[in-house]
């Protein structure tokens, strides 16, 4: 007999309340082949685990989705306006800004408002993934202790809370675009691979920090200073034009080519395929990176909580 698929709303008759009930009634499902711990397997067979990880963890993609829509019910539980403060926030943020900077910079705010609501609508869903990405397994250390589940669970569920986060700051973009008539017109449809990319990177940032924070913890405060120090050197509150010939530096930024293959098309601008070239070049050598540390350590995570 089929087992009812774990997911909030699908294939249930009502959704998970809690946490610890969604994970009773995952547990049932969860493969158990490949979720041996230890280093004594050879290179191959630890290759194989973690493949069969990553794609039995992406089969459970349900399960991630239904912990991750829990994790914003739960944070924001008790609140009146819930995630929406998210909305708030961002909008009060990027008025000021856009004020202040338009006046600074010399730049019309017609044209300037909707760079600056875009840029930091993206740029906050960014920072946050990897300040989330840094605790991806530290959070669950409860459940990988209790249960044998997919690492790759955890990933899918962080990736699913940055979703969620960065779908309640999209109106914001829109009421600006609708104020200033910036609408980017067929041009968007080219952010929908830039989307992809990010997706798939944001998968390979839960799994490296994850692992990475799990066996130092003087990671994440390093990493939020790095993240700083981006926010200032990637242009986001001011354009790249405005850098004249000194702009060269940018090409060294990954953070910039990252950005703009979502950013320029959402504003009416086709990227270049060098930008595409770039960002596709950033991400199969960090996703490659990421591969062989999961490969190297996995069989180790269990033990590092």
């Amino acid at each position: 007999m089929d087992r009812p698929v774990v997911a909030a709303g699908v294939g249930m008759e009502y959704p998970p309340a809690s946490m610890d009930q969604a994970l009773d009634r995952a547990a049932p499902l969860l493969p158990a082949s490949h979720m041996e711990v230890g280093t004594g397997s050879t290179y191959g067979g630890r290759v194989r685990q973690a493949a069969a990880d990553v794609v039995d963890g992406a089969a459970l993609w349900r399960l991630g989705v239904t912990l991750g829509w829990l994790d914003i019910k739960l944070r924001y539980r008790g609140s009146m306006l819930g995630p929406f403060w998210l909305t708030i926030s961002t909008a009060v943020w990027i008025g000021a800004l856009g004020e202040i900077n338009s006046l600074l910079f010399h730049m019309d705010l017609h044209g300037y408002l909707p760079f600056l609501a875009l840029s930091l609508v993206l740029w906050t869903a960014l920072s946050g993934l990897v300040g989330d990405a840094c605790n991806t397994f530290l959070q669950s250390e409860a459940t990988i202790r209790a249960m044998r589940m997919p690492y790759f669970v955890h990933a899918v569920r962080v990736v699913v809370r940055t979703i969620i986060g960065l779908g309640h700051n999209i109106p914001v973009i829109l009421v600006v675009f609708a104020r200033f008539g910036a609408w980017p017109g067929d041009a968007a449809l080219w952010s929908l691979p830039g989307f992809a990319l990010w997706t798939i990177d944001s998968f390979a940032i839960c799994i490296a920090l994850g692992t990475l924070c799990a066996r130092f913890r003087d990671i994440p405060p390093i990493v939020a200073s790095v993240m700083q120090i981006a926010f200032f050197i990637t242009p986001i509150m001011w354009k790249p034009q405005q850098l004249g010939d000194h702009g060269w530096w940018l090409k060294l930024n990954p953070f910039n080519d990252l950005l703009e293959v979502v950013r320029q098309p959402l504003l009416g601008i086709v990227p270049t395929g060098h930008m595409w070239l770039a960002a596709i070049g950033y991400s199969v050598l960090f996703c490659l990176l990421t591969s062989m540390l999961f490969v190297r350590v996995r069989g180790r995570l269990a033990f590092w909580m």
